[in-house]
């Protein structure tokens, strides 16, 4: 593998090594002290190095771990408890403050609400810092926020809530990644006062992005093409039918509505074919890369930044600079070089799903496409041009694969199908979107423009709808854990390593990490073989799992209903790998183990004197507590999602009295029975 003999892919492997030995063994006392004399005997061997004539290990060690040391140190100083004027430090949980923000970024709203980044500029007049999620009410304002707008707001902050169920989305992690801590809920009333403030290029680009789709709105485009356009060409997704982007997903063509690498390399070779004739000037290729460079950044901007555009614009930027100074580049130095310099400004970045699948592709695509394409070289134009898309294509996804399984759990059989008829699509459909959005903007886009671009998506919408009712084609409910994903990688690259050169030594990898593979896959099946018994959280529900080694039985007030692709039980079957599963009617006494629970529903009945050891209180039952505990004498109560919160408040103080335990799911999450 000769591209570890680069230098960038060893600063970047240790670069990465200290992000990640910061986010999971944070700082303390007994390490900060640890650093320092690591950095002071690294510094130590730097200059002792630097006279020698011929360099020793001890150069490079010192060299590595001062990148280690700049990869923990940069991680760390993000994080709020390093930062003095950070919100956190300055508030008190459930106190009303007046904070001062200025809004970033507009989100997608959800059904109650409008979402925005914002930065916190001040608390109560003192200067604070740190990036905060908004919710307003959809009821509270006539009009929207714009980017770069200064607003005045006095309410509490709250934590971002984590999930009440195991094994489902964490969106409070999820916003940590993108360095959100902490959100105010806001009504009309919490809106004190709104000004302009200073602009800014990010706030600018969104609000001439926001200005160009309230032009598109103005066009004969159809509702879901013209929010296909803006997503292809704007990196605006907040307009597309949520049935649609599913379809695309299904389809395995998620990838066209999301603005990434793809998208800027069509946009690159775009743009050099245009400024092609620059290079007949004395100063052609200078002028030539220049605006390569600007327009591919303009773009960038316009898109929102997000971190897989941001990647592959650093990336073609490094590729036309290198031409501008007639200088050699290898694809693989180019890309670890956008990647160390991404990470050096945000070490955040690492954690996002986004970018990581983006470089995995890129990797494998710049890795192994040129081996795949030798295979299936043909003197014929045509094939060679399908040859190099399916090549792409297959190189892309092996490179993905195990990651897309761990964070989705679903593999789309026909992913070559759909990439091989919409790929050639694409080009034409982002040159199109770009003529579009110019002729909107300046109100110039002609009606049979317009219909004829209706006539393209449609028909690319009606291809993916094809693909993705193929139900058959498309594997769901994946179980693959982190120790997999490990494995699959160490296999994919023993085995690709020796198929490029079968060499006896490589044999021998490869199956030592088929082995592992196989091993990782048994402690799977042993380590989710136990069994559990759990009370989920569900507003106005019921729920109740069971599992019984590789079964899975959910006891539901509404039996009739199939919840098994519901929330929060999908998610749960696929993380604890089940093959069996069965719905059933909520019993009134469940025995688990040693342990006997009683279910109370709404008609509270329940059987006098008998001994149990959970009581569970459901559907709100219209009971004396003090004399229900008398009489069963529970060693703890629960209450789930389907009880009034007035009645779960009387039940607390009840239990608190009689000095007995009380978990509430909807305030506590979800109760495993042990």
């Amino acid at each position: 593998m000769k591209f570890i003999n680069f230098a960038i892919v060893k600063f970047s492997a240790f670069l990465v090594l200290g992000i990640l030995a910061a986010h999971y063994f944070p700082f303390n006392t007994f390490l900060l002290h640890y650093l320092l004399i690591t950095l002071t005997i690294v510094a130590l061997l730097w200059f002792w190095a630097q006279k020698q004539l011929v360099q020793h290990v001890y150069f490079g060690i010192a060299t590595y771990l001062c990148f280690f040391a700049i990869g923990y140190f940069s991680y760390q100083l993000r994080m709020p408890e390093f930062q003095s004027k950070h919100y956190l430090h300055l508030v008190t949980d459930d106190t009303a403050e007046i904070f001062q923000l200025k809004i970033t970024q507009i989100l997608k709203p959800d059904k109650f609400n409008l979402k925005y980044f914002a930065i916190v500029n001040a608390i109560n007049g003192a200067p604070s810092k740190g990036k905060i999620l908004l919710n307003v009410s959809k009821d509270s304002l006539s009009k929207t926020f714009s980017p770069d707008e200064i607003v005045l707001v006095y309410a509490p902050i709250s934590e971002i809530p984590k999930p009440l169920n195991p094994h489902q989305f964490d969106y409070s992690k999820y916003m940590k990644s993108l360095g959100v801590y902490g959100q105010l809920r806001l009504s009309s009333s919490a809106i004190l006062k709104t000004q302009s403030g200073s602009k800014t290029f990010m706030g600018m680009a969104q609000n001439l992005r926001a200005h160009i789709v309230a032009k598109l709105q103005n066009t004969t485009l159809k509702t879901d093409e013209r929010a296909i356009i803006q997503a292809l060409i704007l990196g605006e997704k907040k307009d597309i039918d949520k049935n649609l982007y599913n379809e695309y997903a299904a389809a395995g063509a998620i990838h066209i509505l999301a603005v990434s690498g793809l998208h800027v390399g069509i946009l690159f070779i775009i743009l050099a074919f245009l400024f092609k004739p620059f290079l007949r000037w004395r100063y052609g290729v200078f002028f030539q890369a220049m605006l390569l460079v600007i327009l591919l950044w303009g773009f960038a901007l316009l898109s929102g930044l997000s971190p897989s555009v941001t990647r592959a614009v650093t990336m073609f930027s490094f590729f036309a600079t290198a031409k501008l100074f007639d200088r050699e580049t290898n694809s693989i130095n180019t890309l670890f070089l956008s990647f160390f310099t991404l990470l050096i400004i945000n070490p955040l970045w690492l954690f996002q799903v986004g970018f990581q699948l983006s470089y995995l592709a890129v990797f494998f695509i710049v890795w192994l496409q040129p081996h795949f394409y030798k295979i299936g070289y043909s003197k014929y134009w045509i094939v060679r041009k399908i040859w190099g898309i399916i090549s792409v294509t297959i190189c892309a996804q092996i490179g993905v694969l195990p990651l897309s399984l761990y964070y989705f759990h679903q593999f789309p059989g026909l992913f070559l199908l759909t990439n091989i008829a919409v790929l050639p699509f694409l080009t034409i459909l982002m040159c199109g979107g770009i003529l579009i959005v110019v002729l909107a903007t300046f109100n110039s886009l002609p009606d049979w423009l317009a219909s004829s671009y209706n006539f393209l998506i449609e028909g690319l919408n009606n291809f993916i709808h094809w693909v993705a009712v193929q139900d058959e084609f498309l594997f769901k409910n994946i179980h693959f854990s982190t120790l997999k994903v490990l494995g699959a990688y160490l296999l994919i690259v023993a085995f690709m390593l020796f198929l490029k050169k079968i060499k006896y030594n490589r044999l021998v990898i490869s199956l030592c990490a088929l082995s592992i593979f196989t091993t990782i896959f048994i402690y799977d099946e042993f380590s989710t073989s136990a069994n559990q018994f759990i009370i989920f959280q569900k507003s106005r529900q019921t729920i109740l799992g069971y599992k019984n080694g590789k079964n899975f039985i959910v006891f539901s007030s509404d039996s009739t209903k199939n919840i098994s692709d519901e929330y929060p039980i999908k998610s749960f079957r696929t993380a604890i790998n089940i093959d069996s599963y069965s719905q059933e009617k909520l019993p009134s006494i469940f025995q688990y183990e040693n342990t006997k629970i009683l279910i109370l529903d709404s008609l509270a009945s329940y059987p006098k004197r008998k001994k149990i050891h959970t009581l569970l209180l459901t559907n709100s039952p219209k009971v004396n507590l003090n004399r229900l505990i008398d009489s069963l004498n529970p060693k703890r109560i629960v209450a789930d999602g389907s009880n009034y919160f007035t009645y779960v408040k009387s039940w607390e103080k009840t239990c608190q009295l009689k000095k007995l335990p009380f978990h509430h799911t909807a305030k506590q999450g979800a109760f495993p029975i042990e």
